[in-house]
């Protein structure tokens, strides 16, 4: 495609996403599908430009408005790759786009060089305090392409020199025994590891979720929350294929996702269930028969930033509140699954204390019948290197399971660990 058209498409897209009617990755995932006939590196670029554009929407916003043209075209160049877009812009747009790449960012106002909304940034300062901009120059960058090898099929060496051989550098990921951090973002569709179920895409932060569970052979085990199935597979290999593991989820057509991942598995444990709400019958059924759970709870998706920089226009101080009552909903409903000295795991992909600890401490305020284990001290017990670095809060410093993007490389995830008691 000649530039000119690429920067037409750019900008359409562009517009497209800003009005936040569809999430970015399926808004693009649609376009793409409904043009074939795209190369790997037009798609490439339209990708790269969107979320170029949304990350650092307010810097272009400013920035645009000192251009000539239609506002979307201006937000395209702006964020589009520019040896490929440059051939596509007359003298003046090259001009201006040279004065705006000549700006300093530290001569902008704060706003522009944190480019989140104005509701999220004061409890991100109270939580880190020195630690905000290197989580802001952290949200910036693309995340990394992470997989989990399956344990019942392959070894991570042996995976790990598969993928080299097919020309695809990966290291093991630094905390996650299962985890291999692969270099660039190569396309895997085609590779026979994928294709038999040896691995799959997953960031070491939700590895880490599968990995504090600790399900064991078996064991009756639910995955709450279980969308398309990513720590459901974990924790069936975990498993070791045995026990009984439950699938749930509010939504069928997510549960439906999974089933080509399932069946490249190799699993049979699994068993998947579209409910209607935390108190379904099916539930009830189980209610004190569970050993353990695992709630990955709907939340404000903010710990993904880096793969879904949209969500910080999407989500608003009112929507995690909401979240946050519902998350408490959630966990009180699972938490009667489970039969006395059963763990319970509640997790989000949240940055936010209002949709992690604040639940917790509720939660546990309320029922004195769950005891809240150290998440630092279960990770060493499953020697995961540094693992109370991993951790953070209560009075050993490490009784939750914290991470952040620019301290340890995954996405944001936050973990509490609780039991019943016998």
């Amino acid at each position: 495609m000649h530039p000119k058209a690429l920067l037409d498409v750019c900008a359409e897209l562009v517009r497209l996403t800003l009005r936040f009617e569809h999430p970015a990755d399926a808004l693009l995932a649609r376009f793409f599908r409904a043009h074939r006939g795209l190369g790997p590196r037009e798609r490439a670029t339209l990708a790269e430009t969107v979320y170029s554009v949304l990350r650092s929407k307010l810097l272009f916003e400013h920035l645009a408005a000192s251009g000539a043209g239609p506002g979307e075209r201006r937000l395209a160049i702006l964020g589009g790759p520019r040896d490929f877009l440059m051939p596509a812009l007359n003298a003046q747009e090259k001009c201006w786009l040279a004065q705006c790449d000549a700006a300093r960012p530290d001569d902008l106002p704060q706003a522009l060089r944190h480019n989140l909304p104005e509701w999220l940034v004061p409890p991100l300062e109270v939580q880190l305090a020195e630690g905000f901009w290197p989580l802001v120059h952290s949200l910036a960058q693309s995340a990394t392409l992470d997989l989990r090898v399956n344990a019942l099929r392959d070894k991570r060496r042996a995976v790990q020199e598969e993928l080299a051989a097919a020309g695809i550098a990966a290291s093991p990921t630094p905390y996650s025994p299962w985890g291999l951090r692969v270099t660039g973002k190569p396309a895997l569709g085609r590779l026979d590891a994928l294709a038999r179920g040896a691995i799959e895409v997953q960031d070491e932060g939700s590895q880490l979720l599968a990995l504090l569970l600790d399900a064991r052979r078996g064991e009756m085990v639910v995955d709450f929350c279980a969308g398309a199935g990513g720590k459901t597979l974990a924790i069936g290999a975990s498993m070791r294929n045995t026990g009984r593991l439950y699938a749930f989820d509010l939504s069928a057509h997510r549960l439906d996702a999974m089933k080509p991942r399932l069946a490249r598995s190799g699993l049979s444990n699994v068993h998947p269930a579209a409910i209607a709400h935390e108190r379904d019958e099916r539930v009830g059924r189980l209610a004190g028969k569970i050993d353990r759970v695992l709630i990955d709870a709907p939340c404000s998706g903010l710990g993904t930033l880096r793969r879904n920089p949209d969500l910080k226009w999407r989500q608003s101080a009112a929507t995690v509140r909401e979240l946050a009552a519902r998350q408490a909903s959630i966990l009180d409903g699972a938490a009667r699954l489970l039969k006395p000295g059963g763990r319970l795991v509640y997790a989000t992909c949240s940055l936010l204390r209002e949709e992690n600890e604040a639940v917790v401490e509720a939660f546990g305020a309320a029922h004195p019948d769950f005891a809240w284990l150290d998440a630092g001290e279960l990770l060493e017990r499953l020697r995961v290197e540094r693992a109370r670095s991993l951790c953070s809060g209560g009075a050993s410093g490490s009784a939750y399971l914290r991470l952040w993007p620019h301290l340890h490389q995954t996405d944001g995830f936050f973990a509490a660990v609780g039991v019943r008691k016998g």
